[in-house]
């Protein structure tokens, strides 16, 4: 459930100051949950058993025609793999999201999340109230408490559950890197985040296993040129000054 405030959380983890929460929630498996964030915000998820499984979209906060972009974020950056230092792009090559920590490394921005007739198939059921509800009807849930439709849902990443591609090119499920792993994602423009737990759609286990995810946001900074993150890769720094002009003339940098 949400801490409400987000600054009563209890015991906050180190490093993070009470006062600096704007979020605080833990999301059962099969559930969803979703936030505006301000830009500079850093939103660090943490799988708690193991078995979580974090799909994630992003969308910029006021203009959600500009979304997460899996193929963009995959092939501009030369790696199919996420990890610490790699960027979330949008469709417009704008980053939204940086990953500035990673103790899992075991991601995934190629698969996408769970389907309706998938789940059925699988677990006898799909539907978001059911036992085993697919992460795209969840998706459409937390879309549309933001003014999305289905339209609006493109491919998601997912976090704490990995997928490799062997050397014949076929997709390898890797699984969990174990509990207590987290990744934190810092917004490089104000966003709009969707995050939905539920197992990984290669994940070869005969029953709906996803663990509980904790989700924590804080007040921090933005990227800037003198962060080493910025010039990890001429692509990447192509993206950032792509992200700085637009920020610059809306007059939010």
């Amino acid at each position: 459930m949400p801490v409400l405030p987000a600054s009563s959380w209890p015991t906050p983890p180190e490093g993070i100051v009470s006062e600096d929460l704007v979020w605080a929630e833990t999301v059962a498996g099969g559930s969803y949950t979703h936030k505006v964030l301000a830009r500079g915000t850093e939103l660090r998820l943490t799988d708690l058993t193991g078995d979580a499984c974090a799909h994630v979209l992003l969308y910029s906060a006021d203009r959600p025609w500009e979304r997460l972009n899996a193929a963009d974020t995959v092939k501009v950056l030369w790696s199919a793999y996420l990890g610490e230092g790699h960027l979330l792009l949008s469709d417009q090559g704008r980053v939204l999201a940086s990953i500035t920590e990673d103790t899992s490394g075991r991601h995934d921005a190629l698969t996408g999340t769970s389907t309706l007739a998938r789940n059925t198939e699988r677990y006898g059921d799909g539907t978001p109230q059911s036992a085993s509800p697919a992460g795209r009807e969840l998706f459409k849930l937390a879309a549309l408490k933001n003014g999305l439709g289905p339209r609006d849902i493109p491919p998601s990443v997912s976090f704490f559950q990995g997928v490799r591609i062997t050397a014949d090119g076929t997709t390898e499920f890797t699984g969990s890197a174990g509990s207590g792993r987290s990744v934190t994602l810092r917004a490089e423009q104000p966003l709009t985040a969707l995050i939905v737990n539920v197992p990984h759609p290669l994940d070869p286990r005969p029953t709906y296993i996803c663990g509980h995810l904790e989700v924590l946001a804080y007040r921090a900074r933005p990227t800037t040129p003198a962060d080493a993150l910025w010039d990890l890769t001429p692509e990447g720094r192509r993206a950032f000054l792509n992200t700085a002009e637009h920020l610059t003339a809306r007059g939010i940098a």
